[in-house]
């Protein structure tokens, strides 16, 4: 692949077997699908299905769908860093489209600024409290929505100014620098303690009210917000290098391996917590996410087993409005009207039938949107 940076390298790839600017690979579309998926009515949808159940297996597949408290990992912590990773694969493909019809930085720079300011904002509106107008309430950076402003920022920056080499020196330098400060900076308590941390000891510092009172945090977590992005160009790079999707596939799996491997090595030095988005946590996260790319890769562009992605196409496709809109309206209020009779005969599976029934108002939403060819894309 060619070491230029992504602002250098405006050309088509036209060898076989890669792709060009404006054409995407299906498994991005479809993992973005099943990821939001999650995110807006499937977490759902599951847990009510245990509620109903009530059986070992589906507790502990509800269990999964759990953030975990503090150490370790869960399918659920998956769920934001696989959102991040994509938008750096999705940065790749469209920042090289829009260089290629206009090599223009300051035309480029204008959409990031924009982009960046309209996630914050609805960061702010989704869980920031902003939309309370209560200035007591409101929260400044608290939202997945920020992060990914945050690591789209960094990215660009790494990505259009650097060459490949010193691209992954920088990504190599975010994760150590952010170990650092936990390494050699005191904290009011224990370096991972929940409620002492320096990372969350700066977010007090610095944001004070508006600070959201959990345990997440944010400002020097940012460092590895960047990191989760910059892994998510990475593979973008390896997607649209011009191998053979074989070959291709076997770069994916063996770099997924190894992220897995690096962050169990880091892992007694710089445990895995991801509310503080530490650096074993970003290759962890990262390896995960590479593999479930890799699979889907195998499914939709090497065996060419697509039908079963249109659905998640559709709810990929419009992924920021999906999010947003299903965290502002509640869907299940309106499968309410239409199914809330049914709860004198369903018992414990009312829920399970509301949770479908919101869901399903949603994809039809989506689903319409779709068809009528209207993205809403920030």
């Amino acid at each position: 692949m060619n070491r230029s940076a992504i602002g250098l390298h405006h050309q088509s790839i036209t060898s076989s077997g890669a792709t060009t600017p404006s054409q995407r690979v299906l498994a991005i579309d479809a993992l973005r699908g099943f990821d939001m998926f999650w995110i807006i009515g499937g977490e759902y949808i599951f847990k009510a299905f245990d509620r109903g159940v009530g059986s070992p297996a589906t507790q502990w597949i509800s269990s999964q769908l759990d953030h975990s408290p503090w150490y370790g990992f869960t399918f659920y912590d998956i769920i934001m860093p696989l959102f991040m990773f994509l938008v750096g694969v999705s940065m790749v493909y469209s920042t090289t489209k829009r260089l290629a019809a206009d090599p223009s930085h300051r035309r480029l720079w204008k959409h990031i600024v924009i982009r960046i300011a309209l996630l914050w904002l609805l960061g702010m509106m989704v869980q920031g409290h902003l939309l309370s107008y209560d200035i007591e309430k409101i929260a400044l950076y608290s939202n997945t929505l920020q992060a990914i402003a945050a690591g789209y920022l960094i990215a660009s920056l790494i990505t259009l100014y650097l060459p490949l080499l010193w691209q992954a020196a920088a990504t190599v330098g975010l994760m150590l620098a952010y170990w650092a400060v936990f390494a050699f900076v005191p904290g009011p308590g224990a370096p991972y303690d929940p409620e002492g941390n320096i990372a969350l000891h700066i977010d007090k510092l610095i944001l004070g009210n508006f600070q959201d009172g959990t345990t997440y945090t944010w400002i020097l977590s940012s460092l590895n917000f960047g990191a989760t992005t910059m892994l998510g160009a990475f593979t973008a790079y390896i997607l649209r290098a011009g191998r053979r999707p074989t070959r291709t596939l076997m770069i994916l799996a063996s770099g997924g391996v190894g992220l897995l491997l690096l962050s169990f090595a880091w892992m007694p030095l710089h445990p895995m917590v991801k509310h503080l988005w530490t650096g074993s946590f970003v290759l962890f996260s990262g390896g995960v996410c590479v593999l479930m790319l890799s699979v889907f890769y195998v499914l939709t562009d090497i065996l060419r087993y697509t039908s079963w992605t249109a659905g998640l196409v559709v709810i990929g496709s419009n992924a920021i409005f999906a999010y947003v809109t299903s965290h502002l309206f509640d869907y299940t209020s309106v499968a309410r009207m239409f199914l809330g009779g049914l709860e004198q005969y369903s018992g414990p599976w009312q829920w399970f039938i509301l949770s479908l029934g919101g869901f399903a108002v949603l994809y039809g939403v989506l689903y319409t949107m779709h068809r009528k060819k209207i993205f809403i894309k920030i």
